[in-house]
């Protein structure tokens, strides 16, 4: 059982202000504008989701997103996962023969995955998020698996970056309906079928890229 419940109106609240800023982005004029919703978003997303954490509260804390290097146990668990999401994404696109180098809203920069940062905008929250809050509300991840180093940064221990991997792997058999395609996939195959659907619209297959929505 979790220890603590979410605040529902406070929830509720943050979903209506993301909801009326996707309005605003169907409304958006460049690239400049986009990143700048982008970020507004990232903010409501993000203040919240300490709240979603239900368990072992006291070591599994959320107060902002950081990075390079993770200073707490759940930004090292999301940088992890966002890791293997982007390798599976790069991958998928490798597949379907697109470049996972040259993307639209991610500058091309040497070494730097663009298209696949684009594609991990919209898999991120739905597959590595949920994953992570799965792991810390689940307890199939603890205090003591996380090495605290002398300049704060927080690394995942061999033994548990092991039993992050092999429930990854788990994750990705588990089936779901693709909101497009209207068909049952694993969420493994999740990014292959966004990169198969952007690059039918690259080639003009199809009208518009569909997003993956997922409610």
């Amino acid at each position: 059982q979790y220890q603590l419940r979410i605040p529902v109106e406070e929830m509720e609240e943050a979903s209506s202000r993301l909801s009326d800023l996707l309005e605003e982005i169907m409304m958006c004029e460049n690239l400049d504008q986009l990143r700048g919703y982008e970020g507004s978003s990232q903010a409501i997303y993000f203040g919240k989701w300490d709240h979603m954490i239900l368990n072992q509260k006291e070591a599994f804390y959320f107060h902002g997103r950081n990075k390079r290097p993770p200073e707490d146990r759940v930004n090292s668990l999301l940088s992890f996962a966002y890791t293997l999401l982007s390798n599976d994404i790069t991958a998928a696109l490798e597949t379907v023969g697109l470049d996972p180098y040259v993307g639209f809203m991610h500058q091309d920069r040497p070494g730097r995955v663009s298209l696949s940062n684009d594609l991990i905008e919209e898999l991120r929250t739905p597959i590595a998020d949920r994953f992570v809050l799965s792991l810390i509300n689940l307890q199939q991840i603890h205090e003591d698996d996380f090495e605290i180093n002398e300049n704060k940064s927080v690394l995942i221990k061999d033994n548990a970056r092991r039993t992050f991997i092999s429930e990854w792997q788990k994750n990705k058999q588990v089936e779901i309906m693709h909101p497009y395609l209207d068909e049952k996939i694993s969420w493994g195959l999740v990014p292959y079928a966004q990169a198969i659907l952007l690059a039918r619209y690259l080639r003009g297959d199809i009208d518009q890229y569909p997003t993956f929505f997922w409610k």
